[in-house]
C-alpha cells in the first residue's frame, strides 16, 4: 500500500510572548515618530520615548540600541520588504522592470496595510524629511542605503547569471536606481493633495521615466 503524503505542517501563530514583544516594539516606534515629528529629533530623549509607552529605558534598549535605530526602524523594514519583492519578481522581466515593480509593490503594500501611524506613507515620507535635516540620522541612513545597494547588486547578478566582480551592470543599475528613488522621495512635499501610495508611486514613475532620456538623450532642443 502506497504511503500517504504527509500533511503540511500547520502554520504556527506567534505566541503570546512574541505578540506582546511586537506590540511593545510597535508602540515605541509610534511614540518615537510622534515625538520626532512634534518636537524634532534632537530635542527628543530616549526617556521621553520610553515614558510615552510607560516602559523603562532599560526596556527601550532591549529593542533598540539608540534613537537612530528606532527612527530608522520603519524604513529598514520597508527596505527589507523591497528586497523580498525583488527576489520574487518573474525571471522574464528585465532588471529595471523588476526593480520598478518591486518598489511600486512595496509602496502600494505600505499604503494598504498602514493607512495611519508611523508605517503610513505620509509618516514614512515625513521621516525622510527629518533624516535629511539631521546629520547623524542621515549618516546612519546612508550607511543602511549602501548596505541595501550591495544586496540589490547581488540579487540582480543572481537573476541575470552574471558575476558582479566582472560585469559592472548590476552595480551601475543599483546605484542609478537608488539615486532616482532618493530624488523622488525628496520631491515629495507635505502639502501635496495625494499623500497616499498612489501619489508616491506617481512620483517614482515620473522620475524613472526620465532615467533613460537623462542618460542617453539630448537635453538641448
Amino acid at each position: 500500500m502506497a504511503a500517504q503524503p504527509a500533511s503540511p505542517a500547520p502554520v504556527q501563530e506567534p505566541g503570546l510572548r512574541a505578540r506582546k514583544k511586537q506590540r511593545t516594539r510597535d508602540a515605541l516606534i509610534e511614540a518615537a515618530h510622534r515625538l520626532f515629528l512634534g518636537q524634532g529629533f534632537a530635542s527628543t530623549t530616549v526617556d521621553e520615548i520610553a515614558s510615552a509607552v510607560d516602559v523603562s529605558q532599560r526596556t527601550f534598549f532591549r529593542y533598540f540600541a539608540n534613537k537612530d535605530e528606532v527612527a530608522l526602524a520603519v524604513l529598514a523594514e520597508a527596505e527589507d520588504h523591497f528586497i523580498e519583492l525583488l527576489r520574487a519578481r518573474p525571471a522574464e522581466e528585465t532588471p529595471l522592470e523588476a526593480l520598478r515593480a518591486a518598489i511600486v509593490g512595496a509602496w502600494r503594500e505600505l499604503g494598504t496595510a498602514h493607512r495611519t501611524g508611523p508605517r503610513s506613507v505620509r509618516s514614512a515620507l515625513e521621516l525622510i524629511r527629518i533624516i535629511e535635516d539631521t546629520p547623524t540620522l542621515l549618516a546612519a541612513h546612508l550607511r543602511r542605503v549602501a548596505e541595501q545597494e550591495r544586496v540589490v547588486i547581488r540579487v540582480l547578478a543572481e537573476r541575470e547569471g552574471v558575476d558582479p566582480a566582472e560585469d559592472l551592470r548590476p552595480a551601475v543599475l543599483a546605484a542609478a536606481f537608488g539615486a532616482v528613488l532618493r530624488a523622488a522621495h525628496l520631491s515629495w512635499s507635505a502639502d501635496q493633495e495625494d499623500t497616499g501610495p498612489a501619489g508616491m508611486i506617481t512620483l517614482i514613475d515620473r522620475h524613472l521615466d526620465q532615467l533613460g532620456p537623462a542618460l542617453v538623450g539630448r537635453w538641448r532642443p
